[in-house]
């Protein structure tokens, strides 16, 4: 019998409280209650070494805003025994992926989170202010990814939504496995195809003087009951 996977998935960020109501709810919620997802948020402030949790500090060379240290991602890796104090990967951490939010990140796609919910823990640093210690790049994590070509306030966004990415991914998250099949993404590189629910006529404009009544109605061949040419419509309108 083959063994069911779960994936823990940890995020590191100074707004802890940001990151924990969507960990709790929705998909995310049922894959923890069915036993093959664990998440947890964690405040990188716990690992500050001076009685202000200071996480920040002026850039060397100069220039505008904070920027955050290395200092207090390394502790909070070697904590949660991802990393050395030395900086190396942990023997326990081998099936671990470090990912450092970032807007000069690789743009994460379907096939990055199909990459990564083949591995058994996923870690997110979130960076905030003007950037993040270029130390935590080259030495901490394992790679830097973005969920697009602009520029957010914080890495908690990014964060959440390749967890959400990756963790419907996981057997045991859906309710049902045929949806993942018929997702947008995940067959061919094709998009989802269009779709319709009641009312089966919506009316948008009554009928009134010098006016027509105007419907949506949705496609005859979903009402058919034609499976084949209902299948082949979807395909030509995905």
């Amino acid at each position: 019998m083959a063994k069911k996977k779960n994936l823990k998935v940890d995020v590191v960020t100074i707004f802890p409280d940001i990151v924990e109501p969507y960990l709790q709810a929705s998909i995310l919620k049922r894959g923890q209650q069915a036993g093959v997802l664990k998440l947890a948020a964690y405040d990188l402030r716990a690992w500050t070494s001076d009685k202000h949790k200071t996480v920040d500090d002026k850039p060397f060379g100069g220039g505008p805003g904070m920027v955050m240290q290395v200092g207090p991602f390394h502790r909070a890796l070697t904590s949660l025994r991802v990393r050395t104090k030395e900086g190396k990967k942990s023997a326990t951490a081998k099936k671990t992926r470090v990912i450092l939010t970032s807007a000069k990140g690789k743009i994460f796609t379907q096939r990055d989170a199909e990459r990564l919910s083949k591995y058994d823990r996923l870690v997110f640093l979130c960076g905030r202010y003007e950037g993040v210690d270029e130390r935590v790049a080259k030495h901490l994590a394992d790679e830097e990814l973005s969920i697009g070509e602009y520029v957010l306030t914080g890495g908690e966004l990014p964060a959440l939504v390749m967890t959400d990415a990756v963790a419907r991914l996981i057997p045991g998250v859906l309710g049902k496995a045929e949806s993942l099949v018929m997702e947008s993404h995940t067959v061919s590189g094709e998009l989802e195809y269009a779709q319709y629910t009641r009312p089966e006529k919506y009316l948008v404009q009554k009928k009134a003087k010098g006016k027509k009544q105007k419907m949506w109605d949705v496609p005859d061949i979903l009402l058919s009951g034609d499976h084949k040419k209902i299948e082949e419509w979807r395909r030509k309108k995905s």
